[in-house]
């Protein structure tokens, strides 16, 4: 029950406060806008969690691939977590049967507690799907991008004041039923009861939340660049080929990847289009020599060359 100092701040300033035990108890209805493998992913997960799920895309046939998606990693988790192909379907169905498809993004969050954006990574095209949602979800709704790489305040830098309040960033890895972290980006403008509503649906879901604030890159990505790029360097120096990069820093530090297998799991394109952004761009990282445009990368991206959704990028696959 709000406390009688947070119902005069409510009746003060007209707008709608949460105890962050409500705002938690508040996220059963999830809209995902975008089914690609990241959307995909995080539906299915919501879904798995006993969610009310909405996945959202643009025609049929793009909900069907989503969908398809879902289906095949559900079948990968029924058989780790059951035995019997009975007891395997049930669980897929039983998933399947909280995911509802659609092409009317203004119906879909209508009703919804959270909205969870997960389409292109291009600044105009989440301010504009974001403007149309907010118009249409409801007032206590949290608005949440999935974007790795672009600065959620831009993003949300046309919405009225009371949307900034709730919106947020909500970064899940790839592959989403397999990566436990999500990034947790708050902006200026967030709310502390929207922001902990988050972290604690983050932890519903099964995943662990790491809280950070709007910075480019966030946690892992402002590491990670980094230590992408300057291996790619070595390689242009000539210090040393891909494939003794990588097991050195596997061997010698750890890593269960190489920062080559990294990128080509990445995806090159998608690389080059952050670090070339950060570069422009970032807000305190324009002209870092840490983000410099990388020829090799370049020549790569060019070629159609772009890591394993290719065939080929700095190995063949």
């Amino acid at each position: 029950m709000l406390s009688s100092t947070i119902n005069a701040a409510f009746r003060a300033s007209n707008k709608r406060l949460f105890t962050t035990s409500a705002a938690a108890a508040a996220i059963n209805r999830v809209t995902v806008i975008g089914g690609g493998q990241m959307g995909s992913g995080i539906a299915q997960v919501a879904a798995t969690y006993k969610h009310s799920v909405t996945l959202v895309d643009v025609n049929q046939e793009a909900l069907d691939r989503g969908k398809g998606y879902i289906t095949k990693s559900l079948k990968r988790v029924a058989k780790k977590k059951f035995e019997g192909e009975q007891a395997q379907s049930a669980f897929v169905n039983e998933v399947l049967d909280r995911i509802t498809l659609s092409t009317k993004p203004d119906a879909a969050v209508s009703k919804a507690d959270l909205v969870v954006e997960a389409v292109v990574e291009n600044i105009k095209v989440k301010q504009d799907l974001f403007a149309q949602l907010a118009a249409h979800a409801p007032s206590t709704a949290v608005l949440a991008s999935n974007t790795s790489s672009l600065p959620i305040t831009k993003i949300a830098e046309h919405l009225k004041a009371d949307v900034k309040q709730r919106f947020i960033g909500l970064h899940f890895f790839n592959p989403v039923p397999q990566m436990k972290l999500v990034e947790v980006v708050r902006t200026e403008d967030a709310s502390k009861q929207v922001v902990d509503s988050a972290v604690e649906f983050v932890q519903a879901i099964g995943k662990a939340p790491a809280l950070c604030k709007d910075t480019p890159g966030f946690i892992v990505n402002r590491l990670l660049l980094p230590y992408m790029m300057e291996a790619i360097r070595l390689l242009e120096r000539d210090v040393a080929s891909p494939r003794d990069i990588d097991t050195a820093m596997k061997l010698g530090a750890g890593y269960p990847m190489g920062p080559f297998e990294l990128c080509d799991y990445v995806g090159l394109d998608t690389i080059k289009f952050i670090v070339d952004g950060w570069y422009r761009e970032g807000e305190g990282l324009q002209g870092n020599p840490l983000f410099r445009p990388s020829a090799k990368l370049d020549e790569l991206v060019n070629n159609g060359h772009l890591g394993v959704k290719t065939g080929k990028g700095f190995y063949e696959y």
